[in-house]
């Protein structure tokens, strides 16, 4: 998307994002969790934002029913308004960055071309990360009751059912939500981030 505006100027910070990494100790940067509904990603984001807080990082989960209820309550789930909403959570984790936070990212983002867009807004500290569940074992874990209302016809556009996924096809990392429990999942990407966001 192109900028409207003419009469504007970008005004650089004053404070380099390597200091304010220093001050963190930790680099910034997004986890950016996509899978089916109920493939684990706002699980994982808030279980994990809160052992990183308990080991001193500075992280915050952007998640998709929240980001709904305020940024983007604007939008619905027509490609158009989906790809509107990845654009905008983009840009905003990318803010989180510069800030140097580590931003815990959960939206099913199902179109590669969309998550490509959030990936140019970061940058080079964008982390794709796929949770890995099929689609049966995803409804049987649905608490909400959400598959069932699209497969009755009450929820249109809805991923996986009347609305298409787009699985990465080379994501930085991909966890077997299918079978890995919560525990060994956050394990598994504690060891990843402890890794990527090293100073």
């Amino acid at each position: 998307m192109g900028i409207k505006s003419r009469n504007i100027t970008a005004v650089p910070h004053r404070v380099k994002v390597q200091e304010r990494w220093r001050v963190n100790n930790h680099k910034g940067g997004v986890l950016w969790f996509t899978g089916l509904s109920g493939s684990g990603k706002t699980t994982l984001a808030f279980e994990l934002e809160k052992i990183l807080f308990s080991e001193g990082y500075h992280a915050y989960v952007l998640d998709g029913d929240n980001i709904r209820q305020g940024l983007s309550s604007d939008l619905g789930f027509n490609h158009e308004d989906r790809t509107e909403n990845i654009r905008r959570i983009g840009e905003v984790a990318a803010l989180f960055t510069g800030a140097g936070t580590i931003v815990l990212s959960a939206f099913i983002s199902p179109y590669r071309s969309d998550r490509s867009l959030a990936r140019k807004a970061v940058g080079e500290s964008f982390h794709e990360i796929y949770l890995s569940a099929n689609l049966g074992i995803c409804e049987a874990r649905d608490t909400k009751g959400l598959y069932k209302k699209a497969h009755n016809g009450e929820i249109p556009n809805f991923t996986g059912v009347s609305a298409p996924y787009e699985c990465p096809t080379s994501p930085d990392l991909t966890i077997d939500t299918e079978n890995l429990s919560i525990e060994d999942s956050t394990t598994f990407l504690m060891h990843y981030i402890k890794r990527v966001f090293k100073m």
